[in-house]
């Protein structure tokens, strides 16, 4: 099973499993299909929404491993 790190970038976890778009919507991260999903790390992304990046990761995470 794959993990999600806070370096991949938000194109690369919808990859993974486009599952993961609805933990980012709850988080606030609403743009999943604009320029920056592409370009900039989860970190980054969760920064500039204010999120905190390491509870993010967790539930992504927690999704993969509860399939």
């Amino acid at each position: 099973m794959p993990t999600i790190t806070k370096e991949m970038t938000i194109a690369e976890a919808l990859r993974i499993d486009r599952g993961t778009a609805p933990i980012f919507m709850q988080f606030g991260m609403h743009c999943l299909g604009c320029p920056s999903a592409t370009g900039e790390s989860i970190e980054d992304a969760a920064a500039v929404h204010g999120i905190d990046a390491d509870a993010l990761i967790k539930a992504l995470n927690d999704y993969l491993s509860s399939k």
